[in-house]
């Protein structure tokens, strides 16, 4: 049986759905595409990938800063 990870899933949606024409969105389009990024976000902090983005991005700022 194939299983589909939930959080590989939401970023192929992600993905397919930013690469259309910003005047082809609808505001509630849009809006849809907030909530699956923010789903998206919350399935992959607890994650490794999660955590080692946030250092990424904490040694990031703390490099500019």
């Amino acid at each position: 049986m194939l299983t589909i990870n939930v959080a590989v899933l939401l970023a192929v949606i992600v993905v397919l759905r930013l690469r259309r024409r910003t005047e082809a969105r609808s505001r509630s389009d849009e809006k849809l595409t907030v909530v699956i990024v923010l789903a998206l976000g919350v399935l992959l902090a607890p994650t490794p990938v999660g955590q080692g983005i946030l250092e990424f991005l904490t040694q990031l700022i703390q490099g500019v800063s």
